[in-house]
This record gives structure tokens, C-alpha cells and sequence, in this order.
């Protein structure tokens, strides 16, 4: 839909490419870092300021105690810590519980690794967890639970009562927990995040991901992280290693900058811009008659899209695009089959111009234009 989008002139509300601009210090420390000779490897596990400045800020903001020495990676992504994490501690056959809809990287990586992925259907319109579903499902070879919150494509946010039921389980059971926590500052409404790792008992079995990618808005640098406990960490690393050697060495600096320098004022603010535009394009959707659900956190939404002509979602995306110049997702992306066809998922990580625009089309909907015409 990107490669469409860009075909037809159209605004790209389909890929998460969040291409606000990033904050000043992170860029010109990079810029920095490149001048200044920083273009060689690092260690396998990042460079030292960095996993420090990581340390510190999972200590402070998500009640996680994490080792810069033994218990911290600095990833290409967290999907590339995501992918070593995988190769580290599961088998083929085994099977992994992700609860849909999914963020279908997730998916596609274990399906890579042979791994098979058991969906666990969350309710909609606000994706609730019904537990007596989810143990039905487990299995003797269940081997980890992945948890995406703030989730992508939902939005949704996990509460405190359904991570302590997760958490019930991985105990009652012995599973690994994956979680990737990459929109934890993306929160609406009062939302709170929660850390699963910060729970009792569940350090030592939960591998916690995150990244730089959405919060700076710089998803091209590949920057992410991963904190577990040192036990796993050497394996991790190993599978890191073998596919990326390290995350890009300049980089780095850039985003140590970025925890230390910016202050609780920039996160306060990240979340209230993204709240006012969440709203504007809640607001355009419902004018347009694709009824959304809103999203407690990250930057997505996915809204019913029944009234579009087509017969599948695929279909309905291209005809908004064709009727309107607007990017959106196929909901069946993040569905196992059967699922998602009335479902288009929409990415608000726009500059306001653009979103704004995007928006306008939006409400102007049954004014159909020619396919390839830029308004």
C-alpha cells in the first residue's frame, strides 16, 4: 500500500513510518558521532553510555533493574531483537500464544523459525482479554506468550489485572514472556503502561523490548533494545550478532542524547500531540462513515470499513486510495484467516499538514476523483 500510495500521489496513512521530525539533539549528536571517527562496530551488546542511559531509564520509567553489563542489548530494531530473542530460546514445533490482532511481524518471524503461532482473539471494539480462551489453548508445547502494549494495530493498552492473569499463567506453566513495548509512551485517556517485567516474579522469565524508533521518530536508524535476565542474554546476543554483527555505531550516540537530554516535558508533550491527533482522525473517520475504534495508546487505529465497495479488505483499501488519495492497511494483516475483512487500519504518525489533508479527504469521501489525481 506504501509503493500504491506513492504511485497515485496519495497520503500514506498504511505504513507506521512516523515521519515527524526527530528531536534536535538526537540528530546532531549522530551527526556528531560520525564526524568524530564513531563509524566502526561496538560490542555486540552496544555501546557503554548508551546501555547505561538504557538501564537508567527502565530503573525510572518502567520499575525494571536491569544490569548494563550482563542483562541489556542494543538492537537493530526491536524486530531485530525480537528475531534473536526467538532464535535464542525456541525450537521448531514449538508453539508461541499472540493475542489478535497481531502486529504481523511477530508472526511472520516465528512462522520463519518454524515456530507456530497460536492466535488468542481479543474482543472487539476494545479488544478484551477473555481468560478461559486463552487457557484453552495451551498446550504441551507451548513454549512463550508475546504481548504487544500499547498494541499495534489495536491500540490497545494492557491493564494491570489482565498482565497479572498473563503472568498467572506463564507461572501455572512455565512460558516465556516476549513483550514489545515499543509505543509505551504513546498513552491516551489516563491509560497507564505497565512493564511486564516489573511484576513479581516475572523478571527472570520475561525478555522486554523496546526502541527509539517511534518515540525520537527515527525508524529508519534501526535503533532498538532488549532487557532480560543474564541468563538469557549471552544466547540472545549470539543470534543478534550472527544476523546484524551491532545496531549502527553513530547512531547510538544520537540516542543517548535523546534519554539524556530530554526531559519528562517531551514525553508529556508526545503523548498530548498524538491524543490531538488521534482525535482528528477519529473525527474524520466517523464523518466518513468507516466507524473506528479508538485506540487507548501507540499511533493506530483500525476502523469497520464495511460500507467500501469491495469484497475483501484488500479491495476496500485500494478503492480508498482510488476514491480519496488515503493509504490505510488491510485489517486481514493482522488476523488470522477469515478475520479482518471488514477492517482497515489507519497510521496517524503524520505531520499536521499532512494529516490534516489526509483528514479533509477523509470527510469529503463520497466526492469520488479520478484515480492519480493529487488534491
Amino acid at each position: 500500500m506504501s509503493v500504491e500510495s506513492d504511485r497515485v500521489h496519495g497520503i500514506n496513512l498504511a505504513q507506521g513510518v512516523c515521519d515527524t521530525d526527530p528531536p534536535a539533539a538526537v540528530v546532531e549528536t549522530a551527526i556528531a558521532a560520525i564526524r568524530s571517527g564513531h563509524n566502526i562496530y561496538t560490542r555486540l551488546d552496544g555501546i557503554a553510555t548508551l546501555r547505561a542511559a538504557i538501564a537508567k531509564k527502565l530503573a525510572q520509567y518502567n520499575r525494571i533493574h536491569s544490569d548494563p553489563e550482563s542483562g541489556l542489548l542494543v538492537t537493530s530494531g526491536a524486530t531485530g531483537g525480537f528475531h534473536a530473542a526467538c532464535m535464542a530460546l525456541l525450537n521448531p514445533g514449538d508453539e508461541v500464544l499472540l493475542f489478535e490482532p497481531f502486529y504481523g511481524f511477530h508472526r511472520h518471524i516465528l512462522q520463519s523459525q518454524r515456530v507456530t503461532p497460536v492466535s488468542v482473539l481479543l474482543e472487539a471494539p476494545h479488544w478484551e482479554l477473555d481468560l478461559d480462551r486463552r487457557r484453552q489453548v495451551i498446550t504441551g508445547r507451548t513454549r512463550a506468550i508475546v504481548i504487544n502494549t500499547p498494541c499495534n494495530p489495536s491500540g490497545k493498552v494492557f491493564t494491570r489485572a489482565e498482565l497479572e492473569a498473563i503472568a498467572d499463567l506463564a507461572e501455572q506453566h512455565d512460558l516465556f514472556v516476549i513483550t514489545d513495548e515499543i509505543y509505551e509512551y504513546f498513552l491516551y485517556g489516563g491509560a497507564q503502561h505497565i512493564s511486564f517485567a516489573s511484576l513479581p516474579g516475572m523478571a527472570e522469565r520475561t525478555i522486554t523490548l523496546s526502541g527509539f524508533s517511534k518515540t525520537f521518530s527515527i525508524t529508519g536508524w534501526r535503533l532498538g533494545y532488549l532487557a532480560a535476565d543474564p541468563r538469557w542474554i549471552p544466547a540472545i546476543g549470539y543470534f543478534h550478532d550472527l544476523t546484524y554483527i551491532c545496531a549502527p555505531s553513530p547512531l547510538q550516540h544520537g540516542a543517548v542524547a535523546g534519554l539524556l537530554d530530554l526531559s519528562n516535558d517531551f514525553y508529556t508533550a508526545l503523548a498530548t500531540e498524538y491524543q490531538q491527533k488521534r482525535d482528528e482522525l477519529v473525527d474524520a473517520l466517523i464523518a466518513a462513515g468507516l466507524t473506528p475504534s479508538v485506540p487507548d495508546g501507540a499511533y493506530y487505529i483500525l476502523a469497520d470499513a464495511t460500507h467500501l465497495p469491495g469484497a475483501t479488505a484488500k479491495e476496500r483499501a485500494r478503492n480508498l486510495l482510488a476514491r480519496c488519495g488515503v493509504g490505510s492497511v488491510a485489517g486481514t494483516a493482522f488476523f488470522t484467516e477469515g478475520r479482518g475483512e471488514n477492517l482497515l487500519r489507519f497510521c496517524y504518525a503524520k505531520k499536521p499538514a499532512e494529516l490534516a489533508e489526509a483528514c479533509r479527504r477523509l470527510r469529503s469521501l463520497d466526492d469520488t476523483p479520478v484515480e492519480g489525481i493529487t488534491r
